[in-house]
C-alpha cells in the first residue's frame, strides 16, 4: 500500500499516528487566572540533554479557546508548564482527563487526581506520576494546518518518586505509551544494549 496523505488512505481510520509508536504520552498541567489543567498529549518528546528540553505538539482547536486548546492558552499565559509521566497505575485518570471539559474546569478536581505543586515554577504537578518535569516555555511554534502547535519547554526541575530509582536508575514498574487509535501499551520487558566504542 502506498498513499499520499494528501489523497487520503481509503482505510477506516487513519494510519499516520500508528505508525510512529509507541509514543510516550506528556500529561500536561498549566495554571492561569481560569485555574488549573490537566491534559494528555501524545506528541511528546525530550529533544535535549543540556539544558534539559522537552517538546509537544498540540493539535486541533476548542470553540471556548480561539483556535487552540487550554493547555497552550494557558502556558502561553503563564510561560510555564509541567511534563507529568504516566504508569499504568493512572491509566484511567489520564483518559479521564482528556474529556473535551469548559475552559477553566479543573481536571485533577473532576478527575479526582491528586495535586501537588511545584518548585521552580508557578503550576501544579500529578502528585503520583512516576515522575515530573517542571518547564519553562522557551517557544510556541506554528505547525502547518490550522491549531497545530508546537510547545518546546527548557526543564527546570524534576520530580521522581524514590520508589522508581533502583540501583541509580529511573526504572518505574511501567511506561504507558500511546500506539495510535485507541490503543495503548504498558512498557514492562527491557533489555540493555551497550553502544559499540
Amino acid at each position: 500500500m502506498f498513499y499520499k496523505p494528501q489523497d487520503g488512505h481509503g482505510l477506516p481510520h487513519n494510519p499516520f499516528n500508528a505508525i510512529v509508536a509507541p509514543r510516550p504520552i506528556g500529561w500536561i498541567s498549566t495554571r492561569s487566572a481560569l485555574g488549573d489543567n490537566l491534559a494528555p498529549y501524545s506528541f511528546f518528546n525530550a529533544v535535549a540533554y543540556t539544558p534539559p528540553q522537552v517538546i509537544f505538539a498540540s493539535t486541533g482547536a476548542k470553540p471556548d479557546r480561539e483556535g487552540t486548546k487550554d493547555s497552550v492558552a494557558q502556558l502561553r499565559d503563564s510561560g510555564v508548564f509541567c511534563v507529568n509521566l504516566v504508569t499504568s497505575a493512572l491509566k484511567d485518570q489520564m483518559n479521564a482527563s482528556c474529556a473535551n471539559f469548559p475552559a477553566g474546569t479543573d481536571e485533577f478536581a473532576q478527575c479526582g487526581i491528586e495535586k501537588a505543586e511545584c518548585e521552580t515554577i508557578d503550576c501544579p504537578r500529578v502528585a503520583l506520576a512516576p515522575a515530573a518535569l517542571e518547564c519553562r516555555v522557551v517557544q510556541v511554534i506554528d505547525l502547518l494546518g490550522d491549531a497545530n502547535f508546537l510547545v518546546h519547554g527548557e526543564v527546570t526541575g524534576i520530580h521522581i518518586d524514590d520508589a522508581c530509582v533502583k540501583d541509580g536508575r529511573y526504572l518505574p514498574q511501567d511506561r504507558l505509551a500511546r500506539l495510535g487509535y485507541h490503543d495503548y501499551a504498558a512498557v514492562r520487558d527491557l533489555f540493555e544494549m551497550k553502544r559499540p566504542d
